[in-house]
């Protein structure tokens, strides 16, 4: 006798998240949700009706998240099939096609809800895949994504990371942990190349998937300010920015950073691209401090060009207005250590600080200085990081010289 078959899960839900969810917006809060026919389990698909009982959208389900329903698909109703999951991750892999040649092989697949991929984000170091999740519902269906990787980019490694909230449950309920080892063996640290330069990607406890590729484009521009300049990296974690600037010509590069592990990072990154001549000729000193306080009690040297590209100072909206303060005390305190027509580079990562807010606190420090900038420009995501939403808007930076 046949089991009785479980009836679809379906979701009813507020007249504003009706609107919201009609724009294109990919999430739905627990708040939202007036009525739902039965219990949902983690990665489930939820389909949500109107108020006259039509269909609106279908998602990944996730019970113990106020994050309830990550949205995959909103409009005419359509089957969540194989064929549908690879086409949507051909359609992601094709907008990279023609960003990076053979001189960079280290670079984002997969950016989430921005290329149809709720709270799943897949990078490339190379032959190393990392695929990192964000939501629990995506456990369940971890072995089909695998397959469907696989069959697309036939990678040599693979590697599973994922963010804290899920870890418990993860290890709990999937005998999964952050940092196992999907596909491999691996043997040793990946590297990868970004722009021609030679770097590490610490991808089974690293910070994100290993390294910060999302400033790919910043790094770049740095290196063009850099010729003959004594470059200072505030919370330059594993060099990216430092080596950058060395290539670029910098008389000097120094790397500060509140973690040995980090500056032992830029040290190993720097020897990895000794055969470059201006590298090998850049002075590279590495700095175990506070940044902030560095920089505040600093009077003695000066820079021609300094970077300011702290971690995230505003996790949660409640932290959003000591952030904004935060950011002005960090390039005032960057000011002061920069020689007069020098460069300034100031980055946010805090998804909760707009770029409308960063660039104002920025530029107001800027005139209190008593100095006089100019701005050079503004840049916000690279391209392999597209955003699609504001919740996913959450880099910029502004390069101000005076």
């Amino acid at each position: 006798m046949k089991g009785k078959s479980v009836p679809r899960l379906r979701l009813r839900v507020t007249a504003t998240a009706e609107s919201i969810v009609r724009s294109g917006h990919p999430w739905l809060f627990v708040g939202s949700i007036h009525e739902q026919n039965r219990d949902g389990a983690a990665g489930e698909l939820a389909v949500i009706y109107d108020r006259k009982d039509r269909f609106l959208a279908i998602g990944l389900f996730d019970p113990d998240s106020p994050l309830r329903v990550r949205l995959l698909h909103a409009g005419k109703p359509v089957t969540i099939d194989d064929a549908w999951w690879k086409q949507r991750l051909d359609a992601a892999l094709s907008r990279r096609s023609g960003l990076f040649d053979e001189h960079t092989n280290g670079y984002r697949w997969i950016n989430g809800e921005s290329d149809g991929w709720p709270g799943l984000v897949l990078d490339r170091y190379a032959d190393v895949l990392v695929l990192k999740l964000y939501t629990a519902a995506w456990l369940p269906r971890l072995r089909d994504m695998i397959h469907l990787i696989r069959s697309a980019l036939n990678p040599s490694i693979m590697v599973l990371r994922l963010s804290r909230n899920i870890q418990d449950i993860s290890r709990e309920q999937f005998r999964l942990n952050d940092g196992d080892i999907l596909l491999g063996p691996l043997t040793a640290t990946p590297q990868f190349i970004e722009s021609g330069i030679h770097f590490e990607a610490d991808v089974l406890r690293g910070q994100k998937t290993g390294f910060f590729l999302d400033q790919r484009e910043n790094r770049r521009r740095v290196e063009r300010f850099s010729r003959g300049a004594d470059v200072l990296n505030a919370f330059s974690f594993s060099g990216g920015f430092s080596l950058y600037a060395a290539r670029g010509g910098a008389k000097s590069v120094t790397d500060l950073d509140i973690s040995a592990h980090a500056l032992e990072a830029s040290r190993r990154n720097f020897a990895l691209n000794q055969s470059d001549v201006n590298v090998a000729a850049c002075q590279h000193e590495r700095l175990q401090t506070d940044v902030f306080a560095w920089l505040d009690q600093n009077s003695i040297r000066q820079f021609d060009v300094i970077v300011l590209d702290p971690p995230s100072l505003a996790k949660r909206e409640s932290e959003r207005a000591g952030a904004i303060r935060a950011y002005g005390k960090l390039v005032a305190s960057g000011i002061k250590s920069l020689h007069r027509n020098g460069v300034l580079v100031a980055a946010s990562c805090s998804a909760h600080v707009n770029a409308t807010e960063f660039f104002d606190v920025v530029r107001r420090t800027a005139h209190q200085s008593g100095r006089k900038f100019a701005e050079i420009e503004t840049t916000g995501h690279a391209p392999d990081h597209p955003a699609t939403f504001p919740e996913a808007e959450y880099l910029k930076c502004i390069y101000l010289r005076g």
